[in-house]
């Protein structure tokens, strides 16, 4: 009986780590689904406050299309605007020309342009934002 005490302590102290890490695992893939959750959707949180403030002079009609920019469509590696600058950069809204633009307080700059009567709201700027710092991803609209 003296073998089957160390013998005994070794399988609970074995099936206590064992049981340590399946938690610590659970509690990752928790965690990493729960990020995965919180990511905007293109579709849910992005194309509506496009649609509403910008696609007027930047989506898919061609003869309304201003600075050459389409935003309702995956950009192309080399932009085609106006200006030559990429308009999204994914993963870095600040070299994002929509980003510059959307936080300008130069109403040369700044869009939508003061003409159009429309300005974005802190809460539609912020999410345009954190799109593009998590990777932009279009996602077809069906």
């Amino acid at each position: 009986m003296a073998r089957a005490a160390p013998r005994l302590a070794s399988t609970c102290l074995g099936t206590g780590l064992r049981a340590w890490v399946c938690l610590c695992s659970l509690v990752a893939g928790l965690s990493s689904a729960g990020a995965a959750a919180d990511r905007l959707a293109y579709d849910r949180h992005i194309r509506p406050i496009l649609s509403e403030n910008c696609f007027g002079c930047h989506g898919p009609d061609e003869h309304d299309r201003k600075a050459g920019l389409r935003l309702d469509v995956p950009q192309p590696a080399e932009p085609s605007t106006d200006s030559g600058l990429p308009p999204i950069v994914q993963g870095k809204p600040a070299q994002s020309e929509l980003v510059v633009r959307i936080l300008a307080a130069d109403p040369d700059v700044v869009m939508p342009p003061p003409e159009s009567h429309t300005a974005l709201t802190a809460a539609q700027r912020e999410p345009l934002r954190r799109w593009i710092s998590e990777g932009a991803a279009y996602e077809p609209p069906w």
